[in-house]
Parts: C-alpha cells; sequence; structure tokens
C-alpha cells in the first residue's frame, strides 16, 4: 500500500492529512505538559503539607516521643519522599516525553513543508508543459482552419472564369503558405503532445509517488513517534512505582509501629511526680468538750453554741483547702530543678549528666588528638609549631576540668533525689502507724499527750480559726510548737503555702509529717508554710507534741 499509487490524485488531501497530525501531535505535547504542571503542582503542594504538619523542633523537649507521633512524623516523612518521586515524573516526562515532542514537531513541520513545496513545483512543471502543448494545440487548430479557407478561396477563383489570372495565382501562393504554416504546427504541435505526456507519465508515475512516499513516511514515522511518548509516559510513572511502594511500605509499618502500652508509659514518665499520696486524716474526737462540759457543768450554753460555731467553720475551710501542689511555681526554672517534682527531677538531672559525658567524651577526644598531633610537630618541626597546639590545649582542659565539675555536681544533686526518693516509703510507713496509735487522742488544735487523760487545752480562740491546711495561715494564735528542726539542704518555696529556708536554719514544727512527705513549720518571725520533710533533720519533744 503506496499513497503515490494509491492517491496519486488527493494531493490537497494529504496537505490537510499531513497537517492535522501535526496539530494532533502537538495538541498531545500540550497534554503532557499540562500534566506535568499537574505533578509538580501536586508535589508542591504535598511538601508545603509535610512542612505545615512537621514539628518546628526548636528544643529537644519538644520533640516527638509518643508512638504515635513518631509513627505520624515518619507518615511525614514517607509523604515528603513520595513528593520527591511526582517530582522526578514530572521531570522525566519533561525530558523525555514533552521535549523530545517538541523537537520532532518543528523537524516535521520543516520536512513536511520541503515535501510539499516539492510537490507543488512538480504540479507547476506539469501545468506549464499542458499549455505549451495547449498552445500549440490551438495554434495547429487556427493554421489547418486558415489553409481551408485558402484552399476555398483559390478553388473559387479558380473556377470562376472572370476572375484574373493574377489573383488566381495570388490564391494559390496564399493556399500554399497556409498550408506550410499548418504543417509546421502540427510537427510542433505534435512535438509539445508527446514532452506533455512524457511529462506527464514521469509526473504520476515517477514525482508524485516519491513525494508522496515521502510524505507517507514522514506521517509513519509521527505515528511510531507518538506511540513511544505514550509508552515514555506510562514508563515515567512505571519507573517509580517501586520507590512509591517502598513509601507505602514505610506508611504501613510506621502504622505498625504504635504502641499504645509504651505510650501509656511514657505518659507515666513524663508526668510522675515520684510524691506518695497523702496519707489518712486522722478522727477528731470535737465531742470530748461536750462531754466534760455536762460532767462538770461548768460551761454555759453560750460556750456550746460557740462550740457548734467552731465545728461549722472548720468543716467550712476543710471544704474549701487547697492542694499543695495544685498552683505552678511562679519562679524561673532552677539549675539543680529543685522546682520540679522528685521524679521529673531526677530524669532531668540524668539526662543533663548523659549530655555533659558526651561532652566530655567530645573534648577527651579532641585533647587526645591534639596531644598526637603535638608529637607530630616535635619530631617533624616543618610540619609545624608545637607550640601553636598550647592554647588550644589549655582550652581543652578547662573545658574538661568544668564538665568534670558540672558532672559531679550533678550526680550529687542526683543522689541527693535518688536518696529521698528511696527513703519516702520508710517515712510514709512511720507516719501511718503513729496516725493509728494517736486516733482518739489528738486534740482539736491537732496536739496530743502520751496519757489520754492529760489533754493541753489550747486557747478557745483557736476552735474557730484552725484548719489544716490552710493557705491564708492567719490564724488569732500561733499554734504550739512541738519540736524544732534544723535545714540539712536550702529550700526555696516557690509554691503556694510552702515556707522557704537556708540551709542550717532552726525552725520550729508545729505539725508533723501527715504521710505526704511535707511538715507544717514556723520561723521565729512567726512566718508559717510547709517544708519538705526529706530536707530537714526533725526533733520533737519526749513528753508532749503540744508543749
Amino acid at each position: 500500500m503506496s499513497w503515490g499509487t494509491e492517491l496519486w490524485d488527493q494531493f490537497d488531501n494529504l496537505d490537510k492529512h499531513t497537517q492535522w497530525g501535526i496539530d494532533f501531535l502537538e495538541r498531545y505535547a500540550k497534554f503532557v505538559k499540562e500534566r506535568i504542571e499537574i505533578e509538580q503542582n501536586y508535589a508542591k503542594q504535598l511538601r508545603n503539607l509535610v512542612k505545615k504538619y512537621c514539628p518546628k523542633r526548636s528544643s529537644k523537649d519538644e520533640e516527638p516521643r509518643f508512638t504515635s507521633c513518631v509513627a505520624f512524623f515518619n507518615i511525614l516523612n514517607e509523604l515528603n519522599d513520595y513528593a520527591g518521586q511526582r517530582e522526578v515524573v514530572a521531570e522525566e516526562m519533561a525530558h523525555r516525553v514533552y521535549g523530545e515532542l517538541m523537537r520532532y514537531a518543528h523537524d516535521l513541520k520543516t520536512e513536511r513543508k520541503m515535501h510539499l513545496q516539492e510537490g507543488r513545483k512538480a504540479q507547476q512543471y506539469l501545468d506549464m508543459c499542458w499549455k505549451q502543448m495547449d498552445n500549440s494545440k490551438r495554434k495547429f487548430e487556427r493554421e489547418c482552419r486558415e489553409a481551408e479557407k485558402a484552399q476555398q478561396s483559390y478553388e473559387r477563383l479558380d473556377n470562376d472564369t472572370n476572375a484574373t489570372k493574377a489573383d488566381v495565382e495570388k490564391a494559390k501562393q496564399q493556399l500554399n503558405l497556409r498550408t506550410h504554416m499548418a504543417d509546421e504546427n502540427k510537427n510542433e504541435y505534435a512535438a509539445q503532445l508527446q514532452n506533455f505526456n512524457g511529462e506527464q507519465h514521469k509526473h504520476f508515475y515517477v514525482v508524485i509517488p516519491q513525494i508522496y512516499k515521502q510524505l507517507q513516511e514522514m506521517d509513519e514515522r509521527r505515528t511510531i513517534k507518538l506511540s513511544e511518548c505514550y509508552r515514555g509516559f506510562a514508563d515515567s510513572e512505571r519507573k517509580v512505582i517501586p520507590i512509591i511502594s517502598k513509601c507505602l511500605e514505610g506508611m504501613v509499618l510506621a502504622a505498625k509501629s504504635v504502641d499504645e502500652r509504651r505510650d501509656s508509659q511514657m505518659v507515666v514518665d513524663s508526668f510522675k511526680s515520684g510524691f506518695e499520696p497523702p496519707g489518712d486524716f486522722p478522727f477528731e474526737d470535737y465531742s470530748q468538750h461536750i462531754y466534760r462540759t455536762i460532767s462538770d457543768g461548768t460551761i454555759s450554753a453560750s460556750k456550746q453554741e460557740s462550740g457548734k460555731m467552731d465545728v461549722k467553720t472548720t468543716v467550712g475551710k476543710a471544704k474549701g483547702r487547697l492542694w499543695l501542689f495544685g498552683k505552678k511555681p511562679k519562679g524561673a526554672a532552677l539549675e539543680d530543678f529543685s522546682h520540679l517534682p522528685p521524679e521529673q527531677r531526677r530524669k532531668k538531672l540524668q539526662q543533663r549528666i548523659d549530655e555533659l559525658n558526651r561532652e566530655l567524651q567530645k573534648e577527651s577526644d579532641q585533647k587526645e588528638a591534639l596531644n598526637k598531633m603535638k608529637d607530630v610537630y616535635e619530631k617533624n618541626p616543618q610540619m609545624g609549631d608545637p607550640g601553636s597546639l598550647q592554647p588550644k590545649l589549655a582550652e581543652t582542659m578547662n573545658n574538661i576540668d568544668r564538665l568534670r565539675m558540672e558532672i559531679h555536681k550533678n550526680e550529687a544533686w542526683l543522689s541527693e533525689v535518688e536518696g529521698k526518693t528511696g527513703g519516702r516509703g520508710d517515712r510514709r510507713h512511720s507516719s501511718d502507724i503513729n496516725h493509728l496509735v494517736t486516733q482518739g487522742r489528738e486534740s482539736p488544735e491537732g496536739s496530743y499527750t502520751d496519757d489520754a487523760n492529760q489533754e493541753v487545752r489550747g486557747p478557745p480562740q483557736q476552735h474557730g480559726h484552725h484548719s489544716e491546711f490552710d493557705d491564708d495561715f492567719e490564724d488569732d494564735d500561733p499554734l504550739p510548737a512541738i519540736g524544732h528542726c534544723k535545714a540539712i539542704y536550702p529550700f526555696d518555696g516557690h509554691n503556694e503555702g510552702t515556707l522557704a529556708m537556708k540551709e542550717g536554719e532552726i525552725l520550729y514544727i508545729i505539725e508533723e509529717d501527715k504521710g505526704d512527705g511535707w511538715t507544717r513549720a514556723r520561723r521565729q518571725n512567726g512566718e508559717e508554710g510547709y517544708v519538705p520533710t526529706s530536707y530537714i533533720d526533725v526533733t520533737l519533744e519526749k513528753n508532749s507534741k503540744g508543749s
């Protein structure tokens, strides 16, 4: 099947078809370009999405720790890699498909233009040959008619008896001239006709088939190029499928790595304070005064009413009391993390010690490297001056000493915290025993005696104002001291209701530790508050806690 033989007379249609083929090629190239833009925008939007939801790690404290958070951030990383693969698809399509299509379309237009110009030239040449043949034919036809007229004129004069011999001879000469010219035009027409037939045969059997064959090959190459681009379009996507599959597998693995038990344990580790729960409140028997009043008959009804009001006031205050750790400390973070609960403080100190040890290891490695370099310089002076390394060595040594001191100081704080945490269980147990033993012998003021029949009775005015864990400490009469204590460690007292103290300071004990790790104390100037029991050395009175 050849266009040259089958479509020898369809030059205009072939012209339109080849133009349509180029237009279709450019249309497909435009499609690929828009697909590239879609891929690029998709990748850009994915990267912006990942950037939006990725954490801004300004400090180590904000790093994700929970397995669900780590899994989500791993998914974001995989999604970022997936976006990168979309960019690879766009680049591959732009280079292998779109760029190739645009270059080929340009070459195709040039080649088509050349072939069509050759076809038009061949057609113009054939038309010129046909015009020459047609002109010679018409000239021959005209001369033949003139010759026939001359012959008719000669025959008429020759038969006319009145015509002169001169007229007859002149008509004869005219006939001979026209006959000769007709013969010449006949020969020229025959030559032109033969030439035209030859050019026409060459045109339709040689020139046009060759041109159409070239157009056919050009169109077939265009079709093949489209097929290759279709395949390249798909291959650009198929090449990244293994990597995209790995990204999706990574997302699945991230989902499988979520561990709810581990997250729960992290919550415990993050917020565990290390404090023991508060112990049971002792029973305060306010009815002893009523029974004693009935037996003695010395207290009037007004005092009984006053006692009732005291009980209500005390209960009301108990309902409105605040938990000692209900508010966060208002002060800034301290170097030894004493503002944190024991468990969190221990973790912070351990993290700092680990960081300091890593820094110390780096400095030690640097010192070793400098010493080796110094030895090399001493053995080979041409390589460098050993004295130039001395300032750096001195600086490294100072850093090592500083880091060791920091490690020692933080280890001391850590030992202190671990010692307190270890001893808190024993104190809790002993405190519970004291509560069980003294239950029923405590006065309304919280004091007791060894003898159940003896009580130290405070001023009556205290019944209406005193309650445990009172945040105001605005009693009309201060509670009696039941002992004294000496501060072993300094305490800042940032929390509401606590009392700051310095190391070695002597305080009065006005209320024992009830199992929550805190003791109520008072300074000599009357300022009261709670201090950590593990920070003080307590000495209680032997005979009476209220003496």
